[in-house]
């Protein structure tokens, strides 16, 4: 999707860099999108996402410079945003300690502040979403990865570390799961990637279904998705396991911070119809029952814009508006 800015008035810029693609929009003080663009990440070097976001935004700045244009830039990074300003990504390469807001200001004359995903997306919630007038939340964030953006007492929980969220590592049956190791439980068995591969082992075992028409090295979660809404009883299953796996997980969630609400986002959220029931089902088998009993639990309908929002909203917030 592409659109350019056509006023030349202040607005900010804010980017959400992933893994594998890059979205960069220009967003006004009351958080309308006015322009936005998305691209593949160029990973063919460490420095080709930073050359990315510098010519989008000179692109969605157009015809003034991005210094003229922009009160400041905010970007969403897939990993850990240390205190010194310098990043760890594990999914771009050689991003272990990339000083990408210094990199990104000194090329476009502009302040630049980075945040984590999962923080974009709970203040993105906050602002325009389903979290808005709310002071305790939590947004799930699952997708290829699952982490949690979490605000308490109206403020986002970053731990001593700014390691808070990483919610794919919860621990949530007595199984050993060999596909634990780096990334963490949860998400290898609910994340999409799982999904897929929980598909792909039954199909391979010889359980009628009809991904057995697919090549099984291929299948992926939106195959799953597409088979278990034609009623395919594999594919359901393997999202009814996935709902309740989740649940578990986010009943810690709820036991520990006592959210006024929870709100699924990512990838997988597409196919939330598919596992909410019984994720709600293990919420409230798991979870402390007075908590359990009044926190929401919903869906996002900002979609793939809540980490766009968020990082507009930390830029005005900082920028004085």
């Amino acid at each position: 999707m592409s659109r350019r800015q056509t006023s030349s008035s202040h607005n900010a810029l804010a980017v959400d860099l992933g893994g594998t693609k890059c979205s960069v929009a220009v967003v006004s003080r009351n958080g309308r999108i006015l322009a936005r663009q998305t691209v593949p990440v160029d990973v063919s070097s460490p420095s080709a996402p930073i050359f990315q976001i510098i010519q989008l935004a000179k692109e969605l700045a157009a015809p003034n410079d991005p210094n003229r244009s922009f009160v400041r830039v905010a970007v969403a990074v897939p990993g850990l945003v240390r205190r010194n300003g310098t990043i760890w990504a594990p999914n771009l390469q050689g991003w272990k300690q990339m000083p990408l807001a210094r990199r990104v200001s000194r090329s476009l004359k502009i302040p630049v502040l980075v945040e984590s995903d999962r923080n974009a997306a709970v203040l993105g919630e906050c602002w325009r979403g389903a979290a808005r007038g709310k002071s305790d939340v939590v947004v799930l964030m699952v997708g290829t990865g699952i982490g949690a953006g979490i605000l308490s007492g109206g403020r986002i929980v970053r731990g001593a570390h700014e390691l808070s969220g990483c919610a794919g590592w919860l621990t949530v049956t007595r199984e050993e799961l060999p596909a634990t190791a780096g990334i963490g439980e949860l998400e290898s068995l609910v994340a999409g990637p799982a999904v897929a591969r929980a598909a792909r082992q039954r199909v391979d075992s010889g359980e009628q279904s009809c991904l057995s028409y697919l090549d099984a090295s291929q299948i992926n979660a939106q195959d799953v998705a597409a088979a278990a809404r034609r009623g395919d009883r594999l594919a359901m299953d393997v999202f009814i396991r996935a709902g309740r796996l989740l649940g578990y997980g986010i009943a810690n969630i709820i036991s520990l911070f006592d959210p006024q609400i929870v709100i699924l986002g990512g990838g997988m959220a597409g196919a939330a119809d598919l596992y909410l029931e019984s994720l709600r089902s293990s919420v409230f088998e798991k979870a402390q029952p007075l908590a359990a009993k009044q926190v929401k639990i919903t869906v996002s309908k900002l979609g793939d814009t809540a980490n766009l929002l968020g990082c507009a909203r930390l830029a005005w917030e900082l920028a004085g508006s």
